[in-house]
């Protein structure tokens, strides 16, 4: 993704996010950004810091659905995490160095398929080879005594590479040509995996997942590999060893390597829910005191500094961080100033009207009102939405939002699971096969909830 230009990445997003051009331009700008950070001599590289941006934005208009997209279109580390499940150091919570360990294993993660999939072709053959050795187990006690079965590459007197029965190898190759047309599929094979004794749960405190992590790695270097003893079906004998023998390809120390380079390089953070550790003064007592420790914990993590992981030291200077948040109660300002000046950019979102609504219904690659025709035609039943229906969902969407919570897209959910509670119920016994949603289908289904108000709030 780093190598599309601005106006493609918009473009992309546009396929799945409607309006809020702001935050998806300044997404889009700050990728190409890194981009062309790249490209720049050695001298002027490292000083050029990442420009991080703050969301602004009731919930439902899309922030964090900007972020997931970006997840699904970036092929650098990406990782969203909720701000408000840290706690400042002393407090029973998560630390904030584990966004960066968790980016880093998301990185490692990355970089061995990449190296996986370079080594598959080889790792598929040696599998094969495997399991031709566990169908055909070469029995010496059959072989001519005259004939001992030569090492690799060894030669007779007249210089010629000595090979054994004919007979053996043309059985092996009608095996493995039977193996490739899926007529030994219904066999069963025995082999044995190596296995790593890793000690159960060591430490239970909440929070303590990076150390228990660490000595449960630690520990189980100090125990001996253990091989146990699989019976599986042909087809799945040959993936999980096709497994075993990619994982035994790859250098893992060239992929820890590769991995840590592009968390550095072009890591992205999404800290959701940001307004949720912005605490006001509270004269030294009580939640404020972590919330404003967990700010306090992130400024040298945004700003720049090492975080040390197991798979080496990570800097986090040129790190890209997005934060986004409601701030319903609080506002931006309520963050303490070294952390604001830690965000220049910021985008306000805007909340989502009914023309929105209608938009989002139909025009997405994963648009709702096609997601819901796509699971009931399972059922051999075609749902049909008219436009009518579709501005008249809408506008119920958008009332109910104004006369209680704004919850912004996500009431549209609640709305279409009202509609056709009915319909996908008795969808598996439906005699009509094909059902036409109209505006009058619409209202006739959503009246009462809508004429009152107390039932709309319990249920919409």
């Amino acid at each position: 993704m780093d190598t599309m230009t601005p106006r493609e990445v918009v473009a992309a997003l546009d396929r799945y996010i409607i309006g809020q051009d702001k935050a998806k331009r300044a997404v889009a700008i700050a990728m190409r950004t890194r981009w062309r950070r790249m490209r720049l001599p050695e001298e002027l590289k490292d000083e050029v810091v990442p420009k991080n941006i703050i969301m602004i934005g009731s919930t439902g208009v899309g922030k964090t659905e900007i972020a997931r997209r970006l997840a699904k279109l970036s092929d650098a580390p990406f990782i969203k995490v909720e701000a408000s499940k840290f706690t400042e150091v002393g407090y029973v919570g998560r630390d904030v160095e584990s966004i960066i360990r968790d980016l880093t294993e998301q990185s490692i993660a990355m970089v061995k398929s990449e190296h996986v999939s370079l080594v598959q072709e080889k790792a598929a053959a040696a599998a094969e080879e495997r399991i031709l050795d566990a169908l055909l187990p070469r029995r010496r006690s059959e072989v001519s005594m005259a004939y001992r079965e030569p090492a690799p590459g060894a030669y007779d007197s007249a210089g010629q590479t000595v090979e054994p029965p004919e007979s053996e190898t043309a059985t092996r190759e009608k095996f493995r040509r039977m193996l490739k047309e899926g007529r030994l599929d219904e066999r069963t094979v025995e082999f044995e995996i190596k296995e790593k004794a890793v000690p159960m749960g060591i430490i239970s405190n909440v929070g303590m997942e990076d150390l228990e992590s660490s000595l449960k790695e630690m520990m189980g270097n100090m125990f001996p590999e253990k091989t146990r003893r699989r019976s599986l079906k042909v087809p799945e004998a040959m993936k999980a060893l096709t497994q075993e023998e990619a994982a035994r390809m790859v250098d893992m120390d060239k992929v820890s390597r590769e991995a840590i380079r592009r968390v550095e390089q072009m890591g992205m953070v999404f800290l959701d829910e940001i307004d949720k550790v912005a605490g006001r003064e509270s004269g030294g007592s009580g939640p404020d005191v972590s919330r404003e420790g967990v700010q306090r914990d992130l400024l040298p993590i945004i700003e720049g500094s090492t975080v040390n992981t197991k798979y080496g030291a990570v800097k986090t200077d040129h790190i890209l961080f997005i934060a986004a948040g409601a701030f319903h109660v609080s506002k931006p300002s309520d963050l303490i100033p070294e952390l604001q000046g830690r965000f220049p950019i910021r985008v306000e979102l805007d909340n989502l009207t009914k023309e929105d609504f209608v938009r989002i219904l139909t025009e997405p690659k994963n648009a709702l009102i096609k997601q819901y025709v796509a699971l009931l035609e399972t059922e051999g039943l075609t749902v049909e939405f008219t436009p009518d229906a579709v501005d008249e969902i809408a506008a119920i969407a958008a009332s109910v939002n104004g006369r209680t919570e704004n919850i912004g897209a996500r009431r549209l959910y609640t709305v279409l699971e009202r509609l056709i509670e009915d319909i996908s119920f008795h969808a598996p016994d439906a005699v009509q096969k094909t059902i036409t949603i109209n505006a009058a289908y619409v209202q006739g289904q959503l009246k009462d909830v809508i004429k009152d108000e107390d039932l709309s709030r319990f249920i919409l």
